[in-house]
């Protein structure tokens, strides 16, 4: 598409509002969609938490799925590095995914480094403050590099691997979190349970 059409398309375009709305979805599923957006540093624990926080809400009866980065960057995502341009897009993309699941009634758990602040924010207006909870998962760089089973921060030192989080490129530590769980010294069990304890305490898994 030509620089001229892609500015454009969007004239052509109009949002059709669907009589089987979010409103419906969430109460056939019996509980509110929203989008549980994991953060940190390779290594800190996010795949394995926001994973683990499936596991119990699934068990409940409640409807949920998880977005991963490896995974996404497998498909949807595949075409793009990981310049700084090219991950701000990447966590554009999985916003609005996470956006369209989660308007289907989903609990959308996301594992993502998403390294800025800003595209994280950015995220945050996709889906709505009051439907995005912001999970930092805070792990020390030495205690992640100790955990680096794939190698990574090893090929990242030695400049194999260009623009690494952490190392070559910058992690900015979420501001105000909704959550902040410590998995750089907390056991997988006692950060579920923060975890769901504060999604308890909010009501925001209560059953409508």
């Amino acid at each position: 598409m030509t620089e001229l059409n892609q500015k454009n398309s969007g004239k052509n375009i109009k949002w059709h509002n669907l009589t089987i709305d979010r409103n419906k979805l969430e109460k056939m599923r019996g509980h509110k969609g929203m989008v549980i957006w994991f953060t940190g540093l390779s290594g800190s624990g996010k795949s394995t938490l926001a994973n683990a926080v499936n596991e119990v809400l699934h068990l409940d009866g409640l409807s949920t799925y998880v977005l991963d980065g490896d995974n996404i960057r497998h498909g949807l995502c595949k075409d793009l590095g990981f310049s700084d341009e090219d991950r701000e897009e990447n966590i554009r993309r999985i916003g609005e995914v996470a956006n369209l699941f989660m308007n289907a009634g989903i609990i959308t758990i996301t594992a993502f480094v998403s390294p800025f602040n800003n595209d994280r924010n950015k995220v945050r207006k996709i889906i709505g403050s009051k439907d995005f909870i912001e999970v930092y998962c805070s792990a020390d760089i030495d205690v992640c590099e100790r955990r680096d089973t794939k190698g990574l921060y090893k090929k990242a030192r030695l400049g194999e691997i260009k623009e690494f989080t952490g190392i070559s490129s910058p992690y900015e530590a979420p501001v105000n979190p909704e959550i902040v769980v410590d998995t750089g010294s907390l056991n997988l069990n006692d950060s579920v349970k923060e975890v769901i304890n504060y999604l308890r305490e909010q009501n925001l898994i209560e059953r409508i």
